[in-house]
Order: structure tokens, then C-alpha cells, then sequence
């Protein structure tokens, strides 16, 4: 799979997805990262890439054609056209299920804006989809970018052990994940949960199952409603609801 990010800012997007588990699979050949400067597409001698915006208002807007010209460098030659992002916070939230379908894709270009924004012109011409990391704005488009593209490489073949690496994870099925603990067996006076020490791998599913069920309901119970619930999840939803409401009648 093969990742191209436009940017002002390769260096930063370099040091952290070079590096650690996404690094390792672009080593390995399993994904591609480019990351492509903007600005060297800058026809301006001094390598501007903003101006001001027409009918006023505050700060500057990136100008379409270094934007586009890096775009090119990358799409130009190609028989088919990559699904291109635009990290804004007018985009969709991003969120797992998006991760897993972006992981399907072949090549993928990610647009990073700065400043006030982008010329709507360039968006128009080449991007395909807006994503969001949330509510809320960052000073550019690279931190929102590699959220992304880490989440989405993750789930790609060979870039984790297993596929057990990450389906047990929150989010994973719309459920959050179960409490998980190492060594040592007590640790300021809080013990290790002895059906974890039990060997007995049936019971542990079970208690993860249970646990995972437990820990959306209390942090996150909104998510049930897409989760994949068996009769023996729902019947364990009940027990823990009619629990929790009898602890509040205490």
C-alpha cells in the first residue's frame, strides 16, 4: 500500500512514522510513504505557498497551484486516480471502521492544510473525501494526517503480528477493550484477577468477553448499538444494568 502526503512539514511526518512499528513495515516493503514539500513546487522565488484571502477576513490561505503541482508529481503518471484526503475539521470523524476500509485501498494521497485554509479551487479538482480527527482544529494537517495513516497501516497484512494483534483492541466490533495487567502478580496492594492466573483458557475468554462488555457500558455505552452482541452479551448487559441500578438504590 502506498501512502503520499502533501505537506509543509516532512520532517516532522518523517520522525514519527519512520519510526517504531509503521517504520519497520515501510523497511520491509509491506507499505510506501512519500512525504512531498509543497513549497518546492512554489513557482515563487522566494518559495511562498500563501496569500491573502479575496474578500478579506484574518490570516492566509494556501494557494492552489503549489498544491496541485505536488499532487501531480505523485498522480500525474498514474493510470488511475489515488483516493485523496483533505485532513480538515469540516470532514467525517474519523474512526475505526474508516480505518479498515481506507486499509483496503491501494494508494492513498493526504492533503495537508495550514493557516486559514485551503483555495476551495484545488480541493474541488482534487480531493475525494474530508476526514476529521474531531471537534477541534490544529495549527496543520500533518498530526491529523498521521493519526490516520497509522491506524489505517496498522490493519494492513503483515504490518502487525497477526490479525489477533488488533482484533481485540477498543473499537475493534465497537466494543472497548478488557483491563489488561503483567507482572508483578500484586502490585500496591491490587492483585492480578485469579481466573487470569487460572490457565483455563475457555473461563478467560469468557471474563475478557465480559469485562469488555462492562467497560463500554460504563465509558462508552453508545457503542453497543453497533456492536455484534450474542443472546449470552445481552443477557450479561441486563445482569450488569440491573446491578449497577440496584448499587445507586444502595
Amino acid at each position: 500500500m502506498r501512502f503520499d502526503v502533501l505537506t509543509l512539514f516532512d520532517p516532522m511526518l518523517e520522525a514519527v512514522l519512520g519510526d517504531s512499528i509503521i517504520g519497520r513495515a515501510r523497511d520491509k516493503g509491506i507499505i510506501e510513504l512519500n512525504f512531498i514539500n509543497i513549497r518546492d513546487f512554489s513557482k515563487d522565488k522566494h518559495k511562498k505557498v500563501d496569500d491573502y484571502p479575496y474578500g478579506g477576513g484574518t490570516g492566509m490561505l494556501m494557494a492552489p497551484q503549489p498544491i496541485y503541482d505536488a499532487y501531480m508529481s505523485v498522480a500525474g503518471g498514474l493510470s488511475y486516480k489515488p483516493l485523496t484526503i483533505y485532513m480538515s475539521p469540516q470532514g467525517k470523524t474519523f474512526n475505526q471502521q474508516m480505518a479498515v476500509d481506507l486499509s483496503k485501498e491501494e494508494h492513498i494521497v493526504i492533503l495537508c492544510g495550514h493557516y486559514e485554509g485551503v483555495d476551495q479551487r484545488v480541493l474541488d479538482e482534487i480531493v475525494d473525501m474530508e476526514l476529521s480527527l474531531g471537534d477541534f482544529v490544529l495549527t496543520g494537517g500533518e498530526i491529523a494526517a498521521m493519526a490516520v495513516i497509522d491506524a489505517t497501516a496498522r490493519l494492513i497484512d503483515g504490518v502487525l503480528a497477526g490479525e489477533a494483534s488488533y482484533t481485540g483492541e477498543s473499537h475493534y466490533n465497537s466494543l472497548l477493550e478488557y483491563p489488561q495487567y503483567t507482572r508483578p502478580p500484586e502490585f500496591m496492594g491490587r492483585e492480578v484477577p485469579e481466573i487470569l492466573l487460572s490457565g483455563h483458557h475457555a473461563n478467560i475468554e469468557a471474563w475478557k468477553r465480559e469485562k469488555s462488555l462492562e467497560v463500554t457500558y460504563k465509558k462508552r455505552p453508545e457503542l453497543l448499538s453497533k456492536a455484534q452482541l450474542s443472546g449470552e452479551d445481552i443477557a450479561f448487559l441486563r445482569r450488569l444494568k440491573k446491578g449497577i441500578d440496584t448499587d445507586k438504590n444502595v
